[in-house]
């Protein structure tokens, strides 16, 4: 059985496996290059002061995974969130019924629209380009997104899971969730998901699936000072 440690980590191991291309390396520090995704991460204690001062030239905030960093001086304390981490061992059997296309850069002003209704944070420039990210579309508009983004060699996860207001309450997100995280398995590898433990209508989405909540995982913001 694969070891599932890496997850208590998946940032890091991202970093240095599937994205590593994608990595602005500090040693014991690393974190996606901010067109890519905000995040970052740390092994064990490291002190990521002069880490995150050397990245804070190239961001305005982002997020670190894990365990409580270390910051420069004159940073404002960091604000920390609690998420689950959920993962998924078996295919979803939930029936699809709608188009489900993956997309591609000719649907990308379509994507970044719908991205800005709910994820603007997360959502940088280039995310699509750390997955496959798939849509169903109504009437020549895009209605519904799910993607990929931390990637392991072993684990895939599952983001940008949005639904348009106007167009909730249909299945879409059931659909579309069962529809990637097959594709997932399809290559060999294990799907997985973050989500605030206060977002409790996704977390009982992702349960409803099959997804078991495997630990709870601290992220902590970081504003960069002006």
């Amino acid at each position: 059985m694969i070891n599932e440690t890496v997850l208590d980590n998946p940032v890091w191991f991202a970093l240095k496996e599937q994205h590593i291309n994608y990595c602005a390396d500090y040693g014991p520090v690393k974190f996606y290059n901010p067109e890519y995704t905000p995040f970052g991460a740390f092994t064990n204690n490291e002190d990521t002061t002069e880490a995150i001062k050397s990245f804070s030239k190239l961001a305005t905030s982002f997020i670190i995974f894990g365990n409580q960093p270390k910051l420069p001086e004159n940073f404002q304390p960091a604000i920390r969130y609690c998420g689950y981490q959920m993962i998924l061992h078996e295919k979803i059997k939930h029936p699809i019924t709608e188009e489900i296309i993956e997309l591609n850069q000719e649907h990308y002003n379509d994507l970044m629209a719908l991205v800005k209704l709910a994820y603007p944070l997360f959502f940088k420039e280039k995310t699509n380009k750390l997955g496959r990210y798939y849509g169903i579309y109504k009437n020549k508009t895009l209605v519904a997104v799910a993607g990929e983004r931390i990637q392991t060699k072993h684990y895939t996860e599952i983001s940008s899971v949005i639904t348009h207001p106007e167009h909730t309450g249909k299945g879409y997100a059931k659909q579309i969730i069962t529809h990637a995280t097959n594709n997932i398995f399809n290559v060999n590898k294990t799907p997985f998901l973050h989500v605030d433990e206060t977002n409790t209508n996704p977390i009982n989405l992702y349960k409803k699936l099959g997804f078991s909540l495997r630990r709870k995982l601290n992220f902590w913001k970081i504003n960069v000072p002006n």
